[in-house]
């Protein structure tokens, strides 16, 4: 092999110190920003969130590396930026306020059954967007749902009246079946002895 190949495969052309601050910087911007503009951008909701966060990665990309096209820098890059999760994930498990601070709380979006349509207008979402969150989660539509909430983390938790109206209807055909097996058990007793 080439002894320039081996050179820019492996030499960075930016120092490792620079290399390390650039994704720290990077990191701690993107998280503020995505806290600014609230779960939605988390959710992923429609199309147009999904390619901001696609197209935002190489928004930044030579912010993280600079001119640096080097695998060393891009290995000492991304290091650097799981390092830095990996020491903020556990900084803020043992330091809840801060977390929820940062995190945001969950907010509510169906309490009791009722649309709360100003939450709604909060965060951004549309009757439509919330329909397509609850169908991935199994609900027909939003009438058959209790509680909705956007987690801090972005995804909606939807939990179902109960009982759901097809399980109340099941359960009394079941009722119904007992009862016709019951009476049917009764006649034939009263036939066999009679």
């Amino acid at each position: 092999m080439d002894a320039a190949l081996w050179h820019d495969l492996l030499h960075p052309d930016v120092s490792i110190l620079e290399k390390i601050i650039r994704p720290i910087l990077v990191y701690f911007f993107l998280v503020i920003c995505l806290r600014l503009a609230g779960k939605r951008e988390l959710a992923q909701l429609n199309p147009f969130d999904l390619v901001v966060l696609l197209t935002l990665s190489n928004t930044v990309q030579n912010a993280i590396i600079g001119n640096d096209n080097s695998v060393l820098g891009g290995v000492i890059g991304a290091t650097t930026l799981l390092t830095v999760n990996y020491v903020v994930v556990r900084f803020l498990y043992s330091h809840e306020n801060l977390d929820r601070l940062i995190e945001g709380d969950a907010v509510v979006l169906i309490e009791n059954g009722c649309l709360l349509q100003e939450r709604l207008k909060k965060e951004l979402i549309t009757r439509t967007e919330l329909e397509e969150a609850a169908h991935k989660q199994g609900f027909a539509g939003l009438d058959l749902i209790d509680r909705a909430v956007i987690e801090p983390g972005g995804t909606i938790t939807f939990v179902g009246k109960t009982p759901q109206p097809e399980e109340a209807r099941y359960d009394e055909v079941l009722k119904r079946l007992d009862s016709i097996s019951r009476d049917l058990a009764a006649l034939r007793t009263s036939a066999s002895h009679g």
